[in-house]
């Protein structure tokens, strides 16, 4: 790893300020929260900064906010503080769980919300040098290749999987994503802030180059909401999802008049379920309503050679994971 220089800014504006310039006098820049995944993405020789950006010592950065209508939960939150916060856990269950299903405890002391929802992909070939989409070249080696872990919906021309175990929560949540920018501040709808390779193979989001995530908004929790985040890994800690599953339902006593059904580690983003969904709308959740859901839930998925099993493994966790959660009180 070259230098590089440090810089400290003040608040949001300045810290996008200095990222252009550094970008407009030929220096890359690169900005860290927690650092985490910026460390990682070093170590592989995928990013190699001449300026980096510290966002730690910007106040205000990393509270939860209550407001009407909602919460407001800053970027630099930490995921373990956000695991913890009695709001969060109290009515936006699926989040705290999505938080503290992260990685290890040490990564959740210092890995922030905005950071784990705009991590980059953790396909081995990008991550290890191959001249992949993700790294500016023209092919993705996981089609032919090693793809145990790669998509199996939304995939193509690359195949990865989107990283985040915060950011199917959100999305479930009907988040809205506060950026900031050198033109100022824009509102983006979670849904609408992950891209597919189809809409740009390089990126996974729509931040543009001078663009920081600030903050995030959730919407009131309604009467009778429930939610939860279901995880299943190939190992005990620290890896990724393999696939995962991200609910919330809206309950009068045991029917269910509205779901919000978005899974993770089967597609490069947040992949929401909408026929799912609409199958519970009035309905008693019954084992036999919530193996039909399951079914509907992977109706199209694409495998590749090495990845099927994702398909009965996805099934079964949207079957058991709906069942446990409408039987909740």
């Amino acid at each position: 790893m070259k230098a590089f220089t440090n810089a400290n800014p003040r608040d949001l504006p300045q810290a996008v300020k200095l990222a252009h310039e550094a970008r407009v006098a030929g220096h890359t820049a690169a900005i860290a929260g927690g650092g985490s995944d910026l460390l990682g993405m070093a170590k592989d020789h995928l990013v190699d900064p001449d300026v980096l950006i510290h966002l730690r010592g910007i106040k205000g950065l990393d509270r939860v906010t209550e407001q009407a209508g909602g919460a407001r939960i800053g970027g630099q939150i930490t995921l373990d503080a956000l695991s913890t916060h009695p709001l969060v856990r109290s009515r936006y269950a699926v989040l705290a769980e999505a938080a503290e299903s992260v990685a290890t405890p040490q990564i959740r002391n210092v890995g922030t919300l905005a950071g784990n929802v705009c991590q980059r992909p953790w396909c081995w070939y990008f991550r290890n040098g191959f001249p992949c989409y993700k790294a500016g070249g023209n092919q993705c080696f996981s089609v032919t290749g090693e793809n145990q872990f790669h998509a199996i919906f939304g995939g193509g021309p690359s195949f990865i999987v989107h990283p985040s175990d915060t950011a199917p929560a959100l999305v479930a949540l009907d988040a809205k994503f506060r950026i900031v920018g050198l033109s100022g501040e824009r509102v983006v709808p979670a849904a609408d802030f992950f891209v597919l390779p189809k809409q740009n193979a390089a990126r996974e989001n729509a931040l543009a180059d001078d663009e920081v995530l600030a903050s995030i908004e959730i919407p009131t929790s309604s009467a009778g909401m429930r939610s939860t985040y279901h995880k299943i890994l190939d190992r005990e800690a620290w890896t990724h999802a393999v696939v995962s599953a991200a609910f919330v339902l809206v309950m009068d006593k045991d029917v269910c008049r509205s779901a919000r059904i978005v899974l993770g580690g089967v597609a490069p983003i947040p992949w929401r379920v909408p026929e799912a969904e609409r199958l519970l709308a009035g309905q008693r959740v019954t084992p036999e309503l919530a193996a039909q859901v399951g079914e509907t839930a992977l109706a199209g998925a694409t495998p590749l050679r090495k990845n099927a099993y994702k398909v009965p493994l996805t099934k079964a966790v949207v079957r058991r994971t709906l069942v446990e959660l409408a039987a909740r009180a």
